[in-house]
């Protein structure tokens, strides 16, 4: 796929990550690129970092940290509605405003991919990519990604619908 030089590391959620994951999951202005478009309280994030098994075949969906080489948390990325018998997933990524451009989604992207295949061995990923946002549709492409349908109406931002490019990467 790619050779990135931006590294990063993969980390599970700690109980220290809640007021980052606050401040994400409240943004409203990614609530368009996501499945949720409701706040989330600390009480029910803090209730989701203690109880997630952990454990991608129980929870059916796993969600990291991505870390710089200087430890700082620059985004999220999330492994969703994993499919074990038809041997797909949903790609999620967040990369931080003051990150992005650096090379820190293509080698999250990368990863995700590395770990799709060789630990969950899966067939393929997929993402829903609002069309209009040229910087994911690009990054997913160049990763390799497809958009193998357009999806009408798909993404609701709050003041009108936006389509969708389904992106799958098929290993």
């Amino acid at each position: 796929m790619n050779n990135n030089k931006a590294k990063v590391r993969l980390r599970a959620i700690e109980p220290e990550d809640l007021d980052l994951l606050y401040r994400i999951e409240n943004d409203m202005k990614l609530w368009n690129v996501g499945a949720s478009n409701v706040p989330y309280s600390r009480y029910t994030l803090h209730d989701y970092i203690a109880n997630a098994a952990d454990d991608i075949y129980v929870d059916r969906q796993v969600r990291m940290m991505v870390e710089n080489e200087e430890g700082e948390i620059v985004g999220i990325v999330d492994v969703v509605n994993f499919d074990p018998g038809n041997c797909r997933a949903e790609v999620g990524l967040i990369i931080l405003d003051a990150y992005r451009r650096r090379g820190y989604g293509s080698s999250t992207l990368q990863q995700i991919a590395d770990y799709a295949l060789n630990v969950l061995h899966l067939h393929q990923l997929f993402a829903f990519v609002d069309m209009r946002n040229e910087g994911s549709m690009s990054l997913f492409g160049k990763m390799g990604y497809v958009a193998a349908v357009k999806i009408k109406d798909w993404l609701y931002d709050g003041r009108e619908y936006r389509d969708a490019a389904l992106m799958q990467l098929v290993f």
